[in-house]
């Protein structure tokens, strides 16, 4: 079988994974857990300046096929548990390259391929992407994957990957979990969700 160009300038893939048993004295009922998968490959355009129009769709393509990789290493975590309760994403683009380089990359395109392997809701998916050096650290946020006013499963993870983004890298980060650690802050419901958003309209008018 023929690999993607996309595929094929993959350098290295790392799982993060971390499992939280107990906070500030309390152990969990249930373990929060997340996976956070990650790849390092080249960045096509790094060095070239402001990038095309063009340039930001192939970027978006890339992650498609990054993504779905990278979605099916982080769920393998997950088999036989629960499916995960929330996702994130997130990219770090080397020096050379510029941020919205990582604004193509965790473009709705990315989030199809994750919700896709997820087989989750339409909610938008929580995403993150700034310039950094080798080494540096980025927060990828957790947001409900069926429902975007899920509370519980708003959370964060810091990553990293040691001694990437090289200049002309990009890592690209994709994350499922389950809920914060003994979880217990309410969201909003449906009714009241519809009542902010009536009462923001009426005061816009």
């Amino acid at each position: 079988m023929e690999t993607s160009s996309a595929i094929s300038s993959i350098r290295q893939t790392y799982v993060i994974e971390r499992e939280t048993l107990s906070e500030a004295g309390r152990v969990a009922g249930q373990p929060s857990r997340h996976v956070v998968a990650a790849a390092v490959f080249a960045n096509p355009y790094a060095g070239q300046g402001a990038a095309s129009g063009e340039a930001l769709t192939h970027l978006a393509e890339i992650s498609v096929e990054i993504g779905a990789l990278l979605t099916q290493k982080a769920l393998q975590r997950f088999a036989g548990e629960a499916r995960p309760r929330a996702y994130g994403k997130a990219a770090l683009v080397g020096t050379n390259g510029e941020s919205e380089h990582g604004a193509a990359l965790i473009h709705p395109r990315l989030g199809l391929a994750m919700r896709t392997g997820l087989g989750a809701g339409p909610a938008l998916i929580p995403g993150n992407a700034k310039l950094g050096a080798a080494g540096t650290t980025i927060d990828l946020i957790f947001g409900g994957a069926d429902d975007a006013w899920d509370y519980d499963a708003m959370d964060g993870i810091a990553v990293s990957v040691p001694g990437a983004p090289a200049p002309n890298e990009i890592v690209l980060f994709v994350g499922f979990g389950t809920t914060r650690v003994n979880a217990r802050v309410r969201g909003a419901s449906a009714d009241q969700v519809a009542k902010l958003v009536q009462d923001i309209q009426s005061r816009s008018t």
